[in-house]
């Protein structure tokens, strides 16, 4: 603050010197006029010839002998001084103007040219809120992209709420059924038929529903074997939906049908995106010295106050502004956490999150809810599926139905798969989740205490016999953490673009849960980011396994509804999808996984199936021609 003050000081010092020295010199100039008006009055030849330059200083000499020689006498004209008091105005204007300087926070340090990434911008001030940027604004490259993926998430209209909407009128999963259809073409159901389920949604008077947009999961599973695999759904759009499951395994198939969301509360989540994408907001410290002060940060700012500090990432273009401290400048900030939740919500709107009651609901069915299934009739093991899920459980193991197969990985398997190499791993908590289970399971694994944060890293491990590395660190703003250090927040493409790659070096990435409040064209922005850094990767490294997790549903309560609700994370996940569609990376199914399984559904799921999703990527780092070479060890 005070380097401030004397910075606006030095600022403003040639020009009060430059002043003065003007003001004197007039002085100077008056009093020579003035006693040469005194001169003229006393001699008339003066009068007439002061032009002539020797009377003039001849009469001027004579004149300052007189003066020098007797004291003045009242006839002698005295010098006229206009500016007796010059000295004391000006001293009283510099008062002034410093005190006004250290009343008034004005940066005028901003106005140097700098190379930092903080900046300040001045907004204008005004009694209504100003945005100082948008939530979906995109570049041209952007949009255009955006653009072509818009019909991966066009959901179903959903119906407009009145302010005295009844919940009655609502969709009621008890008061709704589902039916298994007979198998196309008559006999017996055998594995690798598909089976249809046709849904019809009521509302808690009994009376179906005309239009479509509720949130359905399903899945097929067998408590006996350990087995479940998730089904399609299909909406129609005038309250009836369709179901489809692969059938996979021998014996018992019991179908499950869960409403997420009512259409109404659909409805309500587009509202929240729309009118308030920064209701979660968050907050910055900034320090220097023994003063500090906390402001509020976010992907977009609206507000009064008159300035703002702008931290968008200067590699990607990844916006994130916070407002300015009064009495500090950008660059003394020091450390991100989240704010707080702003919940803008009617009593009658809440009522459609109500667990037990509208959310995260079982559907009855209207008659039998299992099937049993007969061995393929078929030779071999061929089997053609409308729609194909990315695999399924069976004995509790996951096994994929994209020609790949995955391994079961102990302790000593996981450490010969993963000799020699380096694994980054880079994203949210859920991959945070992926380097802790690998800690804890290979006991010569240690973790270095590196002082850092450990829900954002960088954390650090090393097996140094088996030579493996494995690391982890936070995805950039926004992130919901508690307290960071601003040290430790990097975006993704920063460290791709750091990664060295190779055949040794696998990288993971998971980047999904903190966007889900924020219109899609924000994690779209992020998402592309990504992808161009990783094609910079493997245009480097070929060799590079790089694997990415979806997103994945979870427990739902009013605050999670209103955050992280599972309509959030499906939309987000299926453009995730698409988006790196025709890229050379693999994908860990994590949402099939979690819906095929017989655990409940959270953001960070059980051991089991974290351990299944850790078995997923093993496999793909060491396929089956390197398994075979350590397959003995995997089964000890």
């Amino acid at each position: 603050m005070w380097s401030t003050k004397l910075a606006t000081v030095s600022f403003f010092f040639p020009f009060l010197c430059l002043t003065l020295r003007q003001l004197n010199a007039s002085k100077d100039q008056r009093k020579k006029q003035n006693r040469l008006h005194c001169l003229k009055e006393r001699d008339p030849v003066i009068s007439q010839g002061c032009s002539h330059g020797n009377m003039l200083i001849m009469w001027f000499q004579k004149l300052k002998h007189q003066e020098m020689s007797s004291p003045m006498k009242g006839g002698i004209c005295r010098p006229f001084r206009p500016l007796k008091y010059s000295s004391v105005a000006l001293f009283m204007l510099c008062s002034i103007l410093l005190l006004l300087l250290y009343k008034v926070n004005i940066d005028w340090m901003s106005f140097k040219p700098t190379n930092k990434v903080c900046s300040t911008a001045t907004v204008k001030l005004t009694a209504q809120p100003v945005s100082t940027c948008s939530f979906d604004s995109l570049s041209p490259e952007e949009l255009l992209v955006f653009d072509s993926l818009r019909h991966v998430i066009l959901w179903p209209e959903t119906p407009s709420l009145k302010s005295d909407f009844s919940l009655n009128d609502t969709s009621d999963p008890r008061q709704s059924s589902f039916t298994i259809l007979p198998r196309s073409g008559g006999g017996s159901w055998r594995v690798g038929d598909q089976l249809q389920v046709s849904i019809r949604i009521r509302d808690f008077h009994g009376r179906p529903k005309m239009s479509g947009g509720d949130v359905l999961l399903a899945r097929l599973h067998n408590s006996t074997f350990h087995a479940g695999v998730a089904g399609h759904v299909v909406d129609h759009r005038n309250g009836s939906y369709s179901a489809f499951f692969s059938l996979l395994w021998e014996g018992r198939a019991q179908v499950e049908v869960v409403l997420v969301h009512p259409s109404e509360a659909v409805t309500v989540l587009q509202k929240l995106t729309e009118e308030q994408p920064g209701r979660i907001y968050f907050q910055s410290l900034f320090r220097s010295g023994s003063v500090s002060e906390t402001t509020t940060c976010n992907l977009c700012l609206t507000g009064t106050q008159q300035s703002f500090c702008n931290y968008t990432d200067l590699r990607t273009g990844e916006p994130w502004f916070c407002f300015k401290p009064h009495k500090l400048d950008c660059d003394a900030r020091i450390s991100h956490a989240k704010g707080g939740f702003r919940k803008n919500l009617k009593s009658t709107e809440e009522k459609l999150f109500q667990c037990g009651v509208n959310m995260k609901v079982s559907i009855p069915a209207s008659g039998p809810e299992n099937i049993n299934v007969l061995p393929n009739s078929k030779d071999g093991n061929e089997m053609t599926f409308k729609v194909r899920p990315s695999g399924y459980y069976y004995k509790g193991a996951w096994q994929a139905l994209d020609g790949s197969r995955v391994h079961q990985f102990n302790s000593s398997a996981i450490s010969q798969c993963l000799k020699g190499k380096a694994v980054h791993i880079y994203g949210d908590s859920t991959v945070r989740q992926w380097y802790e289970y690998l800690t804890n399971s290979l006991p010569d694994l240690k973790e270095f205490d590196l002082k850092t944060p450990k829900q954002s890293g960088l954390l650090m491990a090393l097996d140094y016999v088996n030579k493996i590395l494995v690391t982890f660190r936070s995805h950039g703003p926004p992130i919901r953490f508690a307290n960071l250090p601003v040290s430790q927040l990097h975006y993704v493409v920063s460290e791709l673009d750091s990664v060295i790659g190779g055949t040794n070096t696998v990288v993971v990435i998971g980047v999904w849960s903190h966007f889900s409040t924020f219109p899609v064209e924000v994690y779209v922005r992020r998402l592309l980011n990504i992808r161009k850094a990783v094609a910079r990767l493997l245009s480097r490294a070929p060799g590079t396994t790089v694997v990415i997790r979806t997103a994945n549903p979870k427990e739902m309560t009013l605050y999670e509804s209103l955050t992280n609700s599972d309509w959030f994370s499906l939309q987000r996940d299926k453009m995730l999808r698409e988006i790196f569609r025709k890229t050379n990376v693999k994908l860990v199914d994590a949402w099939e996984m979690i819906v095929a399984h017989h655990l409940p559904h959270k953001l960070h799921p059980e051991s089991d199936i974290v351990k299944n999703m850790i078995d997923v990527l093993l496999s793909f780092v060491c396929p089956v021609a390197d398994f075979e070479d350590f397959s003995s060890v995997s089964r000890s």
